[in-house]
């Protein structure tokens, strides 16, 4: 019996045609091969599962680099200086097979001072016939010096909406059937990453269904989300001023055991289409595509419902939450507090 390969490897763009989210990038690799002016170092930061590494590889390919002559290196487990004077020496040694060899350095940030300055030693002056793409997380840790030394590139996370169709066009080549709201909110779960989204696919597609139908119903017990009613109950609440059905709602969402998290991105993600959908009507197609129907119909009907100084300021008390609610001894009180604030009456909304 052979072992399934993982959708996030099965799925990796190997152009850069298949690379979704990421055309400020793309736009300008794809020139700098034509060219023929590709830089002798680069670096990719950004969020996890953007797609750093893979378009990584894909540029290393269109340089001409044979996957004999490409080297992957996890600065996580290689972050010491020997493992760089490694790296120092071999990059003099010619490619076996191809014009160039390509170092690929993931999660370059996790390098020790001493193997950043002998790094920068060899990004100084590196061999012809090599290129540096460096990866990381966390741009804040890379030395300037590294830093100045690259062509520096910076990855978005992943737009819902093509987190959403990129979900609907897998299910269906693995030969499942997936519905708006189910595809809706593994979009939302994944953060902006397409390996987190792909990774709950997985998960999903190994649930014992023979129908192998994937329901928005079934996505919510999986992830623990509250039923869409009660979202859509909470935000009428929050419209209306309502104190006690709005508290009432998030007790039944406590006792329920909903995912606190995920109940509060999607109360997010409908006010904010709310107010763009007021303020940016030429937003309404991108909307729909990260929306599910059902969903799309509700912000579309109370839209005018909500002041877009209220709806501005009940997304700031809310993204606030949002960040503290980790810290909370009562998980669901920061939520209870920021609904009182809100539905508050203060003298600029008066």
């Amino acid at each position: 019996m052979t072992n399934q390969v993982v959708l996030y490897r099965k799925y990796r763009p190997k152009s850069f045609d298949e690379v979704l989210g990421q055309d400020h990038i793309v736009g300008i690799l794809k020139n700098a091969v034509k060219l023929g002016r590709i830089s002798h170092a680069y670096l990719f930061s950004g969020p996890r599962g953007t797609g750093k590494t893979s378009v990584a590889r894909i540029l290393a390919k269109e340089a001409g680099c044979s996957e004999m002559d490409l080297i992957e290196i996890d600065a996580a487990s290689s972050r010491g200086i020997d493992e760089i004077r490694v790296l120092r020496e071999a990059v003099h040694l010619a490619p076996f097979q191809s014009p160039v060899k390509v170092y690929i350095i993931d999660e370059v940030h996790m390098l020790t001072k001493e193997a950043f300055n002998a790094l920068l030693k060899t990004l100084e002056e590196p061999p012809k016939h090599v290129i540096f793409i460096l990866a990381t997380t966390e741009l804040e840790k890379v030395p300037e010096t590294i830093i100045s030394r690259c062509q520096n590139f910076s990855f978005y996370k992943i737009p819902e909406n093509i987190l959403r169709q990129s979900a609907i066009s897998i299910a269906k080549k693995e030969g499942f059937e997936i519905d708006d709201e189910a595809a809706g909110l593994v979009a939302l779960s994944a953060d902006g990453s397409f390996r987190d989204a792909q990774s709950l696919l997985d998960q999903i597609f190994s649930l014992n269904d023979p129908e192998k139908k994937i329901i928005g119903e079934k996505i919510r017990q999986f992830l623990s989300v509250p039923p869409r009613q009660m979202v859509e109950n909470f935000i009428l609440a929050l419209i209306d001023k309502k104190a006690d059905e709005g508290l009432e709602i998030i007790q039944e969402a406590a006792q329920g055991n909903s995912n606190i998290r995920m109940f509060l991105k999607l109360i997010l993600r409908d006010i904010r289409s709310m107010l763009l959908l007021r303020l940016a009507s030429q937003m309404k197609k991108q909307i729909e595509e990260m929306l599910g129907e059902r969903e799309f119909a509700f912000i579309q009907k109370h839209k005018d419902d909500f002041e877009p100084k209220e709806m501005e300021r009940a997304l700031k008390i809310l993204l606030d939450t949002h960040e503290i609610k980790n810290r909370s001894y009562i998980p669901y009180l920061p939520l209870e507090l920021a609904f009182l604030k809100i539905i508050s009456k203060e003298k600029e909304y008066e």
